[in-house]
């Protein structure tokens, strides 16, 4: 087949992708092909369009590193990271809304004992953190990982200014205790914007559109039988709420950061000076080939 135009090119595209060994590349293959196809004859891109669009993926590959990847950035920014969750989590009653993990998650987070303060040279207003993790059916779970990192009251993560503070701050992994819970020190994480100095940065000044998120803690949260809890609880009150620039923000997720005056702290800690309180429970959804115990 040859001269192909407008409206023939995407059938002969597809019939080439019949070869195609396995069957689920083929499948997204030839969607990949309809909708892209769709796409460029809907918006009739020209020719320095489709140059600039190509440049615009060039310099996100370009952006991308050790530590920053512009190309999380972007399918954040247009929704697609949390269509990809909702997809694939489908959370039954009693266990946690998930949400985006986001670009800051560092694999090597130090173990911490349950009380630690972790918020290391970073100064800010106090914070207890205190939650329990169970089952989907209120069993609380004894061992459960959690992993914890957040933002400082400017808006920076650890990763952003080790160069300044020299070592990973204001991010832990503890273990649920035999009661299934878990607590620690940090400081109040504020709203902050995404790297913006890049092409996802360009992207959203040309789509009229702001760079924040508002504030919160990140929590992965791991258990032997069940699966991962990737979520955040944000901070209630917070002007980003409802225009969160990755989409991430959900009813079920948004808590009160209580500001409590000095004394003792739910953990016994003799506090000074105020403080900000947050207490969640965490469920964890059972996977399917887990079965109860007895």
């Amino acid at each position: 087949m040859r001269n192909f135009d407008e409206t023939t090119i995407t059938t002969a595209v597809l019939e080439r992708l019949a070869g195609a060994r396995d069957a689920r590349i083929k499948e997204v293959s030839e969607a990949l092909v309809r909708h892209l196809h769709a796409f460029i004859r809907e918006v009739r891109p020209t020719q320095k369009e489709w140059a600039d669009g190509i440049d615009f993926l060039t310099r996100t590959g370009h952006m991308c590193d050790d530590k920053r990847q512009e190309f999380i950035l972007l399918s954040d920014t247009l929704g697609v990271s949390m269509l990809v969750d909702a997809i694939n989590h489908p959370m039954p009653e009693g266990a946690t809304e998930t949400t985006v993990l986001g670009p800051f998650f560092v694999e090597a987070a130090p173990e911490k004992p349950n009380g630690s303060d972790i918020s290391g040279p970073m100064k800010g207003d106090p914070m207890l953190v205190t939650g329990s993790v169970s089952a989907a059916d209120g069993r609380p779970l004894a061992g459960a990982v959690v992993d914890v990192w957040h933002s400082d009251d400017d808006g920076y993560y650890d990763v952003q200014r080790l160069e300044q503070i020299g070592d990973l701050a204001m991010r832990a992994r503890f273990r649920t205790g035999a009661d299934g819970r878990f607590h620690f020190w940090s400081i109040k994480p504020a709203a902050y914007p995404i790297p913006n100095d890049g092409p996802v940065g360009e992207m959203l000044a040309a789509q009229g559109r702001h760079p924040w998120r508002p504030a919160h803690v990140h929590f992965m949260i791991s258990a032997p039988g069940f699966e991962q809890l990737v979520t955040h609880i944000f901070v209630a009150g917070d002007k980003y709420l409802d225009s969160d620039v990755v989409f991430g923000v959900k009813d079920s997720l948004i808590r009160d950061f209580e500001r409590r005056p000095p004394g003792r702290a739910p953990d016994g800690r003799m506090m000074e000076t105020a403080y900000f309180y947050l207490d969640y429970d965490f469920g964890l959804k059972q996977v399917a080939s887990s079965t109860h115990p007895a």
